[in-house]
């Protein structure tokens, strides 16, 4: 536990257990979340070619990750964590320009 406190920059036990739950609540809420959504624009397994398909429900779930990883963070109040980790995250696929300080 030490060590990822210190890696994550963190000071407290209470808050790898928040921060551990808000990343598990955000996955498995992106992954619920992408089928309707694709439900409601039309897209579906039997409508479409399943590379076509899958590719479009991966993005889909990454891009609803990144906006449920920052709100649910800042609601259970790790606001500055999860901000510095989207910012990171997205730094690394080559959005960093957005994000000038």
């Amino acid at each position: 536990m030490k060590k990822l406190k210190e890696r994550w920059g963190i000071t407290s036990n209470f808050q790898i257990i928040i921060i551990l739950l808000v990343f598990s609540v955000t996955g498995s809420l992106s992954v619920a979340l992408a089928k309707p959504l694709m439900n409601g624009i039309g897209v579906t397994k039997e409508l479409m070619n399943p590379i076509i398909f899958w590719s479009i429900r991966v993005f889909s779930m990454f891009v609803i990750y990144q906006v449920l990883l920052v709100t649910i963070g800042t609601i259970m109040g790790q606001h500055k964590f999860f901000w510095g980790m989207e910012k990171k995250m997205l730094s690394r696929i080559g959005l960093k320009k957005f994000f000038k300080e």
